[in-house]
């Protein structure tokens, strides 16, 4: 990337971690259509799978107190095991298709919480499993798939410090797994890896901000700009791609 090129992507990247971490869900749900314009598909995935990493330990070290330890272990699992398995299949789909496949995810998701706002999932054993193997899945084979595990920790009203520490205790785990995978599937390029780095001090600073950001807004506030967002974010990935 030239100089300017990289400096939008890591504004753009740090704005992703920002919104992320408000959010409770991560990153990825933005970092990885916004990565999709820099970079090739397969290449995002193994970007954002270290990215991740990095991110996630970044943030159980801010939100460490209080995770739910039963939470982690219901969701986590299955979704590490099925993250491993969406990882694998991911390269025998065309990126192209996975790129429609991630803006329809989008734009279905945030239309559904903006449309039906009393939307929730029944706080059961059951759901925890659910949410997990659908957010491992779509991890592995999208890229994200936090959205849905923020669905599901919703359900358990967790207070909010312990819905991030949470949620991020359960990322990491499904960004080691997927990528080991994506490493072996050579979506780790050796000319991408200077990215790393400068992604760690981006997560670091964005995570940070985040923090001081979720002191002064309300969750029904952000909840419904993050819904716009993603919707904004999905319908201009689709549109980049159709036109």
């Amino acid at each position: 990337m030239s100089t300017p090129t990289l400096f939008l992507f890591l504004i753009l990247a740090l704005i992703a971690e920002i919104l992320g971490t408000v959010g409770g869900f991560g990153s990825s749900l933005f970092f990885v259509p916004i990565a999709g314009y820099f970079l090739d598909f397969h290449a995002v995935l193994g970007i954002t799978g270290l990215f991740h990493v990095f991110s996630n330990l970044t943030k159980i070290g801010f939100f460490r107190k209080g995770f739910d330890k039963q939470l982690t272990i219901k969701i986590g699992i299955p979704a590490v095991l099925f993250v491993v398995l969406g990882a694998y299949l991911s390269k025998f789909f065309d990126s192209k298709i996975l790129e429609i496949a991630l803006a329809i995810f989008l734009i279905s998701l945030s239309l559904i919480f903006l449309i039906i706002k009393d939307l929730k999932v029944n706080p059961t054993t059951t759901n925890s499993i659910g949410g997990g193997v659908i957010s491992g899945l779509l991890a592995g084979i999208l890229g994200t798939g936090g959205a849905i595990r923020g669905i599901t920790l919703t359900a358990f009203s967790l207070p909010k410090e312990a819905f991030i520490a949470t949620s991020a205790v359960i990322d990491l785990g499904i960004d080691i797994s997927r990528s080991v995978v994506y490493i072996s599937n050579g979506y780790v390029q050796v000319k991408d890896l200077y990215l790393i780095p400068l992604l760690l001090l981006v997560s670091i600073l964005g995570i940070y901000l985040g923090k001081k950001i979720l002191v002064h807004i309300s969750d029904l506030q952000f909840k419904l700009i993050v819904l716009l967002l993603i919707l904004l974010t999905g319908l201009i990935t689709l549109g980049k791609l159709l036109f």
